[in-house]
């Protein structure tokens, strides 16, 4: 039996302007685990800015999304803009302000905000395809963002901040309310979302939601 091809989409390194760290790890981790083909893939455009990790004071200097990313998947990373449907089996989400600051620009226009395009091709691509996709914490968002001019109307969930999952919904979206160790399951779309660090609070407890999402996309790839 071939292993299932996974693409795990990532938007930097660092939880404050890139992937949230621990939860893309878990991700690969869990994936690798159950036996399923790992393709880390990122858009290959400028990071919206740097942040200290430490002071979280932003600082004047300037990364790429690409390069960063390519830190957490050691090295191991395909341009976003190679990468189609065809691809992959299934693709996963992990969160950190980057999914909100470079997939999206949410954190900063909230309502308003713009898409990467090929974010939302590759999204749109897959659920076209009728192949799965998971995503973590705030990364949901950008699955409601991509989707929100389609007929879908999705089950997501980002925990139970009442005014995120408001804006979850604006982009037509229907937000579920979830603790940190369940998942949302929308099985018409297959779609899987857990909130991890959008509740928190240690990586022990984002591990538990994170594994659910895992095991699901693989069960439906």
């Amino acid at each position: 039996m071939m292993a299932k091809k996974i693409g795990v989409l990532l938007s930097g390194c660092g939880v404050f302007d890139g992937t949230e760290v621990h939860e893309s790890v878990l991700a690969l981790y869990f994936l690798d685990r159950e036996g399923a083909e790992v393709t880390c893939v990122a858009p290959n455009v400028p990071q919206l800015h740097v942040i200290d990790h430490q002071t979280s004071q932003e600082m004047a200097e300037t990364r790429n999304v690409f390069v960063e990313s390519a830190r957490i998947s050691r090295g191991n990373l395909v341009d976003l803009a190679s990468v189609s449907a065809d691809d992959l089996d299934g693709l996963i989400i992990p969160g950190g302000f980057g999914a909100a600051k470079n997939l999206i620009d949410y954190a900063l226009k909230g309502r308003d905000c713009s898409i990467q395009p090929d974010v939302k091709r590759i999204i749109n691509d897959m659920m076209d395809a009728g192949k799965p996709v998971g995503a973590i914490c705030i990364a949901p968002m950008v699955v409601a963002v991509a989707l929100k001019e389609s007929d879908r109307h999705p089950v997501l969930t980002i925990g139970t901040d009442s005014n995120t999952a408001s804006d979850i919904e604006f982009f037509g979206a229907k937000h579920q309310e979830a603790r940190v160790d369940e998942i949302a399951v929308d099985d018409t779309h297959k779609i899987v979302t857990a909130p991890a660090y959008m509740l928190g609070p240690t990586i022990s407890d984002v591990a538990k939601g994170i594994e659910k999402v895992v095991k699901q996309v693989l069960a439906w790839a």
